[in-house]
């Protein structure tokens, strides 16, 4: 009998792609009309139970696919299904590299969004620096744990939960002044969004290009 996962949305399937330590489970979400570009998902930190399911980078995903972005939501190495194990977000960055990598040989040219969620954010960020890009969007940015650097201001956008509780508001704003980054600064909203899920993929659809 065949377990059927709730959380995996019906637009999905699961696919495992080569990595530096072996085999990535990794979520292709598609949109119902034509592909207009490709998105890299990353999910938060592991240590908390965050996988490529969890409610942000879904969220995320279901606006990108709205807007004809075809979307990978990667289990970075030692998660669900993928071989390896965490790595701090050092190791994980060749995980994503190696996704954006089996994506282009099948989309060169199909212009490309990099999104995270907390960890997540470090992991786009870092590959930011190795890969042309269209946006970079980075919610909770969990800067005072792992590092999140901002290649191109121009192509960045960050969302940050007034009352997050994780990676305290004051430090992202400091954060932000040090980058030159402007933040979006979503009120009475803690890291996870609880409540605000709606409001958030709102935003998000204003602001995906």
């Amino acid at each position: 009998m065949t377990t059927i996962n709730p959380l995996i949305p019906k637009n999905a399937r699961q696919i495992f792609i080569d990595g530096p330590v072996g085999s990535l489970d990794c979520l292709e979400l598609s949109p119902s009309g034509d592909v207009v570009g490709i998105a890299i998902v990353a999910h938060p930190d592991p240590k908390g139970g965050g996988t490529n399911t969890h409610k942000i980078v879904q969220t995320m995903a279901k606006v990108l696919t709205k807007k004809g972005y075809l979307c990978y939501c990667p289990n970075l190495r030692g998660v669900g299904e993928s071989d390896g194990v965490h790595d701090m977000g050092i190791g994980e960055v060749a995980d994503a590299k190696a996704i954006h990598d089996f994506i282009r040989k099948h989309y060169p040219d199909l212009p490309l969004i990099l999104a995270g969620f907390s960890f997540g954010t470090s992991v786009v960020s870092n590959l930011a620096r190795q890969v042309d890009h269209k946006q970079l969007i980075l919610i909770g940015p969990g800067i005072t744990r792992y590092l999140v650097v901002v290649p191109d201001v121009a192509k960045t956008c960050v969302i940050h939960g007034e009352e997050d509780d994780i990676t305290p508001l004051a430090a992202v704003l400091e954060w932000g002044r040090t980058n030159n980054q402007p933040i979006i600064w979503y009120p009475s909203t803690g890291h996870f969004f609880h409540g605000q899920l709606i409001g958030l993929a709102n935003l998000l659809s204003q602001l995906i290009l």
